[in-house]
């Protein structure tokens, strides 16, 4: 059961922060980035499947969630990178 909340857990977040950036390839990297580091805490909190394993599942759904959406469906602003130093 703790499996099951930790991977619905990670798909909630995954989903939710993929948003990031205009272009599929900055919803992708940010999607990705912010899955991986969201898997490996929820791989850890969750116990069973670990840190590594966490993250690597994180970074794919993360990744996938900003590769097949677009902004007109999840928009969560521009990606850090294209800010300018703006922060």
């Amino acid at each position: 059961m703790r499996a099951k909340g930790a991977i619905l857990c990670l798909g909630i977040m995954a989903a939710a922060l993929a948003g990031c950036g205009t272009s599929t390839t900055d919803r992708s990297l940010s999607g990705a980035g912010i899955g991986a580091g969201t898997g490996a805490l929820v791989g850890l909190a969750f116990g069973g499947i670990g840190a590594i394993p966490g993250a690597l599942i994180g970074a794919g759904a993360g990744g996938a969630t900003g590769a097949f959406t677009d902004e007109d469906q999840l928009y969560l602003g521009e990606a850090a990178w294209d800010r300018g130093g703006e922060g």
